[in-house]
């Protein structure tokens, strides 16, 4: 592999004018596309094989004029001082709101709530049902200023007025901090090249892959049905990755020159080496982000796939991209004080490849090296002890779906929420949808009163709605109201009950009963990720692990590299407990709100770390195993590895960390969430596992550490990562008389 990519450095390091172009058409392309398609209306969330989306489908077959997909609204009122909404000139104020919001253009229907009786016992509190024609997503603003201006002049007239459901809901805005983000980037790069030329070039062709990846799925969005959060997850992974390969081909490239090499030949070296380790760094991303298809959740397969999609196009940019680019930079990416003493390494080439100068002055991650070296058993108990703290919170995590509950309190859907709950019980904002198929009973309407009945006789419940049947009279639906709030374990026992007593009532009544609601779909979202979580884990780490051991050729890095994982990814978990649950620091953060962590956060968590912590796992060991490869022994070696590799990795670390942490301030949860454990799971991987943790156990393991059983050496094929097979053909070229040019790669 090495000695393929070496060539296909060289090629566009020499076409590099039709490299930079080809990738500025496909920019356009992907722009153009982007620009030209309509806006995402995908609201869409299913969740296959469970009852809750049965229930769902088989209303949305036996009911088809009440469309699911429309935007609802709640308008909630409450009368001022103790009053009531339902008499005198409160009542009319209600009633003038009602009309005002039968009037909007896009209104299917509004449920007065007088005459739905959508009143509370003690009359202070009612509620107007609103039904649109659009989804969320597709109303207009206008749409949304409607609803407000018919709540601003309920509450001209005195009243209290607050809106819930999802007719507000808007795209996510990420926030100034993203911007932030960048910038630090920046900073760090030019920090660690010293060079305005070598700082862009990584920052420059990352926003070029996020641009092609974001555009394409934008432009894709509504053939593919993709949520709003899918573009904004791949756009914070796509730039993390794509900043930190183009860091890692950059800083070969300048030190190849400083090796004295020919810029086209340094390109071709630093592509066939570090380009070695951005592939297989590349594909356990890839793994991890389309494994996510195992959990059968449709909405989590497409953000795990768009995000892979941006990955492979920050791959394709660091092995072609820029190299060319270097090629229009070339010396330029090195600093003025390099260039001016490059002369005088060319002239004294054995003083600049023997080492020399580094064993003179070793930089802080060769004494760091050697510190871990005298003292492995000290840095690992305190790295793993100290991480093991830092996770208990984890044993605490509680999962769910967000709803208006989870609003910040100065939303007007929080208030609206909080409204409903004092006026008509906590167990009001989650109520369960039941839905009966008694397309096979004898007497519907006998079935429908005995199912009724059975589950009024349920403990926890506060009210049962008459059932609603279908124009053909084989199917009802009818609502559960709980005595206890939505996220309690009353209401969840309450779920699994009625769920319980269900075959017992087929087989009285030849009514099949189904429950869903949006507490119902919690406890099955809940229940199918952590069915789905080990398979996945045994999927991603089996893959990932016999990927590994093809590059290290070891069995131990692999497994140490896979255990060192598990340690940083709870340890995030702790840390993300603890903030959005617990409300540790919260405030701080911009997290207005704590509760139950978003359902799917964890597990598309742990598939986004598992990849970005064997990148780090990938570039440092390579070059370890480099050195020891090359005679070096394996102490040494892990020295030369942090000589050669700590710098640019800790750099890419904190890239890594910024960009992430840029997306905590996003409006929406999940984004806030995945910014936030991102970056504190980088942290923890990049500077305590791969930095302490990893080299303390090579130091313990010695020779042991690149163990492999010769049946097994001969069964793996060998892609030559560290570029054992290209320094023989360099040097084979070089003994001659005329070293040969690299040929092209070929053309398909």
């Amino acid at each position: 592999m090495a000695t393929f990519l070496y060539k296909l450095g060289r090629f566009a390091f020499r076409r590099r004018r039709y490299v930079a172009l080809a990738w500025v058409a496909l920019l356009v392309l992907a722009g153009v596309g982007a620009a030209s398609a309509s806006t995402s209306t995908s609201s869409s969330f299913s969740i296959p094989g469970t009852e809750a989306q049965k229930a769902f489908d088989l209303m949305e077959q036996r009911f088809p004029d009440a469309s699911a997909n429309g935007a609802s609204a709640r308008v909630v009122f409450t009368a001022p001082g103790g009053q009531k909404v339902d008499v005198g000139a409160q009542k009319a104020a209600v009633e003038n709101v009602v009309k005002e919001l039968k009037t909007g253009k896009q209104v299917s229907s509004v449920a007065d709530p007088f005459e739905s009786k959508a009143v509370s016992k003690d009359g202070s509190t009612a509620y107007a049902s609103v039904k649109y024609k659009l989804t969320s997503m597709e109303l207009t603003d206008a749409d949304r200023e409607a609803l407000k201006d018919a709540a601003q002049h309920g509450r001209d007239a005195g009243l209290t007025v607050e809106i819930g459901g999802d007719a507000l809901q808007a795209m996510p805005e990420t926030g100034a901090t993203e911007i932030i983000g960048i910038g630090i980037s920046a900073v760090v790069l030019l920090v660690t090249f010293g060079s305005l030329v070598a700082a862009g070039l990584p920052l420059l062709t990352a926003l070029i892959g996020v641009g092609i990846g974001v555009s394409s799925i934008t432009a894709l969005a509504n053939v593919l049905d993709l949520g709003s959060s899918t573009s904004t997850l791949a756009m914070m992974i796509g730039l993390a990755v794509g900043i930190d390969y183009a860091l890692f081909i950059v800083s070969r490239f300048r030190h190849e020159l400083t090796e004295g090499r020919e810029p086209e030949d340094a390109a071709g070296r630093a592509v066939g080496t570090a380009g070695s380790a951005v592939v297989f760094a590349g594909l356990t991303v890839l793994i991890a982000l389309a494994g996510l298809a195992v959990v059968n959740i449709p909405m989590l397969t497409k953000m795990g796939l768009a995000a892979a999609g941006t990955v492979a196009i920050a791959v394709l940019i660091a092995l072609t991209l820029i190299p060319a680019l270097l090629g229009f930079a070339k010396h330029r990416v090195l600093g003025r004080k390099v260039r001016r003493g490059l002369k005088g390494i060319k002239d004294d080439a054995s003083d600049a490849s023997d080492g020399s100068a580094a064993a003179k002055k070793p930089n802080m991650g060769t004494r760091w090296a050697r510190f871990v070296l005298r003292r492995p058993i000290w840095v690992l108990v305190v790295g793993v002890l100290g991480l093991g703290a830092i996770a208990i919170p984890a044993a605490s995590l509680e999962l769910g779906l967000p709803d208006d509950g989870s609003q910040p309190v100065s939303t007007t859907q929080r208030k609206a929420y909080d409204l409903l709950s004092d006026g008509f019980g906590p167990g009001f904002n989650g109520p369960l949808m039941i839905a009966v198929d008694a397309a096979h009973s004898d007497d519907p309407k006998a079935a429908l009163d005995k199912i009724s009945k059975t589950i009024s006789g349920m403990g926890d419940v506060e009210k049962v709605t008459e059932p609603a049947f279908n124009k053909a009279g084989d199917t009802a639906m009818l609502t559960v109201v709980p005595k206890s709030k939505p996220s309690g374990l009353e209401t969840e026992d309450l779920v699994h009950n009625i769920r319980g007593q269900a075959a017992g009532l087929k087989s009285e009544t030849g009514a099949v009963t189904l429950v869903t609601g949006t507490t119902a779909m919690n406890i099955d979202v809940s229940q199918k990720l952590n069915d789905a979580l080990l398979p996945y884990l045994a999927l991603v780490v089996g893959l990932a692990f016999l990927l590994l051991m093809v590059v290290f050729r070891s069995v131990l890095v692999p497994l140490k590299a896979a255990l060192g994982f598990l340690l940083s990814v709870v340890a995030a978990l702790g840390a993300v407990v603890a903030v959005f649950q617990w409300g540790w620091l919260a405030s701080l953060l911009g997290v207005e709100q704590t509760g139950p962590i978003m359902s799917m956060m964890p597990i598309f968590m742990i598939g986004v770390v598992f990849g970005l912590a064997m990148d780090y796992e990938v570039f440092l060991v390579t070059r370890m195993r480099e050195a020891y490869v090359h005679g070096e022994r394996p102490g040494q070696a892990i020295v030369t590895g942090f000589t050669h590799g700590a710098r640019v990795v800790a750099a890419a670390a904190v890239i890594m960390i910024s960009v992430f942490a840029g997306f905590i301030g996003s409006s929406e949860s999940m984004i806030k969430m995945m910014g936030f454990g991102l970056a504190i799971a980088v942290a923890f991987d990049a500077f305590v596992v791969r930095m302490a943790v990893v080299p303390a156990v090579l130091a313990l393991l010695g020779k042991a550490a690149w163990w492999l059983p010769r049946w097994l050496d001969r069964a793996l094929p060998n892609v030559d990562v560290e570029g054992e097979q290209l320094q023989k053909n360099l040097a084979a070229q070089a003994a001659g008389s005329a070293p040969e040019r690299a040929p092209e790669p070929s053309r398909v």
